[in-house]
């Protein structure tokens, strides 16, 4: 019989797998979604219509299918299985392109958000398009993408749990270990790993929201 310490520092490691990826992907996906956002943008219209199509095949199929495409395709194709022994770098290059392209479209919202009136004030000036776009524009979308930037980085932490498809052994994939011995309560248990995490994450941006209230109109 498992204690609740030895249960909790059990699924403790398969959290930290879980922290990892979370960490990782927002590190990678944040600047690579601003990047498809300036692309989904362009006047050069075969890159916009490029980047939109890719963006619009992304959003609309499963994370969960795309995990498998990334891990088993290239084996199937190559005939060498390239994430064999990489599950975890198959998980993070997924989670990246994925979540990349849900904040593409955040930032894009956000960036035609701002008046068109902004940008010729600063032109007006002497300014530089990009002094504009740093200076002037960039903190009013930070400020206005918080919200929805916010519900998909929770979404995040949630949808780490579909790694164990190609087993990654983050939280869920532990305690499954469990279930298979008959002890059932440490499924349901991770639910609280989730719950502080994500509590955590809400007081968090909830700070940041209040930090940046001076934008307000």
């Amino acid at each position: 019989m498992y204690s609740l310490w030895e249960v909790t520092k059990t699924l403790w490691g398969g959290f930290e797998t879980t922290l990892l990826l979370f960490a990782l992907t927002l590190l990678f996906a944040l600047p690579l979604g601003l990047i498809l956002s300036f692309g989904s943008m362009s006047k050069f219209k075969p890159l916009s219509y490029l980047v939109k199509v890719f963006v619009w095949i992304v959003r609309g199929t499963p994370l969960m299918l795309q995990i498998m495409i990334v891990f088993y395709v290239p084996g199937l194709v190559f005939g060498n299985p390239i994430f064999s022994g990489r599950r975890f770098l198959a998980a993070l290059i997924t989670f990246v392109i994925n979540y990349s392209c849900y904040f593409s479209e955040i930032y894009r919202g956000g960036i035609e958000s701002i008046p068109r009136g902004q940008y010729e004030a600063g032109q007006m000036l002497g300014m530089t398009r990009s002094q504009i776009f740093f200076k002037v524009v960039l903190l009013q979308v930070i400020k206005r993408i918080v919200p929805p930037m916010s519900n998909e980085i929770i979404t995040l932490v949630k949808d780490t749990s579909l790694v164990r498809v190609i087993t990654v052994i983050e939280i869920i994939k532990v305690a499954e270990k469990f279930a298979a011995k008959g002890l059932i309560w440490p499924l349901f248990y991770t639910g609280v790993f989730y719950l502080v995490f994500c509590g955590l994450l809400t007081l968090l941006f909830g700070y940041f929201e209040k930090k940046m209230s001076y934008f307000r109109s």
